[in-house]
């Protein structure tokens, strides 16, 4: 184990276990590992611990994760102990009272008794070098949960494993594509399953018979192991039949006669290597042969081939599916044929990747029956708030209750009666078939919600200009006001020249400390990748937006990686330096204790001897930053290699004030673009929609 693992295992810091090994002869010997990065044996570290009464602060998912790592550097992974989850689950056992033999014994008779209902699993055979790992697992099972252990165990093995793009889709988004089923239906597909989470919330909404599939062989079992949980603890619905395999939907469906109810769905997106060239003449392709660009129409079409007349589907999708060229055809005969019922857009950071809106697409399979659906309702969740609600919004926690409510209630009252259907402006809207099979056969919501205002109120849509309008006012007042305060003038007689220093030099005479999150995984940044509660993080974008912070961090993980906390007064600037937006911030109270998340750089000044706001102003000069920094298009910065004048403190607090007034009057300017930008497309729209019209001149 490394030396933040036994800080992390005894609850002090890095340096408080540097200390120990300087001041104590008998702290453990590295046992591995290198020089500068030592490895210690975690018998020989408990051990110590013990003999100086320091007690172990790690949590039992905690010491999970630290017997795993020490059990793959031996050559071992983490897939054959998914089967005594379950085993543990059912047949509580308490490991303490198990000497390792007797163990390795039960775990072993265990693990095959559940051999049947994990997919794929080869016979397993533990050894007594598997019993601390088996304890810590039994341990975390008893005291955590299943669940708990069953995802640190799926993490371990993803993250050693050679896969990308396996993320966890978040808990309300899978409820809420499990409640556009109508029923709610008994038996469920998900042909991309993951990690079982849009499954198992359709277990919770009482689908008895679940079936699932997934190429990586982990995630499977996983799914397998997880949904079978679910039905023991409650929280799926009672006698519900699992089946999961492994392996690829498209090449080797391994449920080519199955038809279900309903099937649930978040592919994979812009795969090209989905099996164009061999699935050629497959019969999935009711709707048309989908490019080799375009395998979400693969992916909507495998769904609609394994449901039952009338079915329902429902996908998570990325915007370009409803417009990309080479998709038309396909996308017009879901529509001539009446399978597309239904297409709403989520605003960004529903769900990995996060900056990007995403879709949902809701299809039904058509019946025999003549009767064809003759509109389509659309829906956008991220066009309906004001500018300054939309800033709010950026705190980087989507409003589910809101995006949920919206989309469910319009695709209610669609369903109950498509030709009753009243439009809400801005947000739901139903478009014939006819009008959207034009030459571009494009189902962007935005586009189709906003195609027509006609639907708009005119005294409401006057309202909502004239708000704007004024809003547009006050932030117009504001820059004027942070534009007439002159806390600067000229040099006098020739250009100041500086005295300075750079970071580095600064950071060994104590003036300041330059800390920075190591990398972080998009698994880390997904909300509902972690066992543990997820932490707010900084992120780059939060910077270059002036937002909120918008990521997240497992705290367990982030325990376990020493990510830095931020607190007031630390200066932020963006590792990646590219785009428009600010490049650095002031911490305030809103960041305290806040995760610093990947690819920013952390200034922690010493307030007796550097101004917080001085030290901004001059880090994130566009001289110095170009001077500190490689690469064309985006620079990365070399922090170590900034300059920061040498000035008084109280000199540098005159220029540090200057500094905050500029860093208001840009974020009013910002706040002004906005307001005019939303307050012109009102008038526009309301002028060439005929909801207002113009003064006459000899009026005004």
């Amino acid at each position: 184990m490394t030396a933040a693992e036994i800080s992390r295992i005894a609850g002090v810091t890095r340096a408080t276990v540097s200390n120990w090994r300087r001041r104590h002869e008998d702290f453990p010997a590295p046992s591995g590992g290198t020089d500068t990065s030592p490895l210690y044996d975690l018998e020989k570290i408990r051990t110590w611990l013990a003999s100086r009464g320091q007690p172990t602060a790690a949590t039992p998912s905690s010491e999970l994760r630290t017997t795993l790592r020490l059990r793959e550097r031996a050559g071992a992974g983490a897939s054959d102990l998914l089967l005594l989850v379950l085993a543990a689950a059912r047949h509580p056992t308490d490991p303490h009272a198990l000497s390792d033999a007797d163990l390795v014994k039960h775990a072993n008779g265990a693990a095959a008794g559940f051999a049947d209902v994990v997919p794929d699993t080869e016979p397993v055979r533990f050894t007594d070098a598997d019993a601390p790992v088996l304890r810590a697992l039994l341990l975390c099972v008893r005291d955590e949960g299943a669940q708990t252990a069953l995802g640190v165990l799926a993490e371990r093995e993803l993250e050693d494993s050679a896969a990308s793009g396996a993320y966890r889709t978040p808990a309300p988004l899978a409820d809420l594509l499990a409640r556009l089923v109508p029923g709610p239906p008994t038996r469920v597909l998900d042909p991309a399953c993951g990690s079982g989470t849009l499954l198992s919330a359709a277990a919770a909404l009482g689908a008895r018979e679940l079936y699932g599939q997934d190429c990586l062989p982990v995630q499977a079992r996983r799914t397998a192991v997880g949904l079978l949980l679910a039905a023991e603890d409650g929280t799926a619905a009672e006698a519900t039949d699992v089946t999961v395999h492994t392996g690829d939907s498209l090449r080797a469906d391994a449920f080519p006669d199955l038809a279900v109810d309903a099937v649930l769905c978040n592919p994979p997106y812009g795969d090209r290597d989905w099996g164009h060239d061999e699935l050629a003449y497959d019969p999935r392709w009711a709707y048309g042969f989908p490019p080799r660009a375009e395998s979400e129409l693969a992916w909507i079409q495998h769904a609609l081939a394994h449901l039952d007349p009338g079915g329902h589907a429902v996908l998570l999708l990325p915007p370009a599916t409803a417009s990309r060229a080479s998709g038309r055809r396909i996308r017009a005969e879901l529509i001539r044929s009446g399978a597309l019922r239904a297409v709403a857009a989520l605003p960004p950071g529903a769900a990995i990747p996060l900056h990007i809106g995403l879709q949902v697409w809701v299809l039904q399979r058509p019946t025999p029956a003549p009767s064809v659906h003759r509109t389509v309702l659309f829906v956008d969740t991220a066009n309906e708030a004001s500018t300054a609600e939309r800033g709010q919004s950026r705190s980087g926690t989507v409003d589910w209750p809101r995006v949920s409510e919206q989309i469910l209630s319009a695709w209610k009252a669609y369903t109950e009666n498509p030709d009753a259907f009243e439009p809400e402006a801005g947000v739901a809207r139903v478009v014939s078939v006819v009008d959207l099979l034009d030459e571009v056969v494009d189902v962007t919501p935005a586009r189709q919600v906003r195609a027509s205002q006609a639907d708009t109120d005119p005294g409401e849509l006057a309202s909502r200009a004239a708000a704007a309008q004024q809003a547009l006012t006050g932030a117009a007042e504001s820059v004027a006001s942070l534009a007439a305060i002159e806390l600067w003038g000229a040099a006098s007689p020739s250009t100041r020249q500086w005295r300075s220093a750079t970071v580095s030099d600064l950071a060994r005479g104590g003036a300041l400390k330059v800390l920075r999150a190591p990398h972080a995984s998009p698994k880390q940044m997904d909300s509902e990748s972690g066992t543990g509660a997820a932490r707010p993080t900084l992120t780059g974008s939060d910077i270059a937006r002036g937002s909120a912070p918008t990521g997240r961090i497992d705290d367990e993980q982030a325990a376990t990686d020493q990510v830095p906390e931020i607190a007031v007064g630390d200066v932020l600037v963006r590792g990646l330096i590219g785009g428009r937006g600010p490049v650095a911030r002031v911490a305030g109270e809103n960041e305290a204790g806040v995760l610093l998340g990947p690819n920013i750089h952390l200034f922690r000044p010493d307030p007796a001897r550097l101004d917080p706001w001085f030290l901004h102003g001059f880090l994130a000069s566009e001289a110095n930053l170009a001077g500190a920094s490689t690469g064309s298009s985006t620079l990365h910065l070399s922090p170590g290699r900034l300059r920061v004048p040498l000035l008084p403190l109280e000199e540098q607090r005159r220029y540090g004030e200057a500094f905050r007034h500029v860093a208001a009057l840009r974020e009013q300017a910002i706040r002004a673009e906005e307001f005019a930008e939303q307050a012109a497309r009102l008038v526009a729209d309301g002028l060439t929609g005929g909801q207002l019209v113009p003064h006459d001149p000899e009026s005004l």
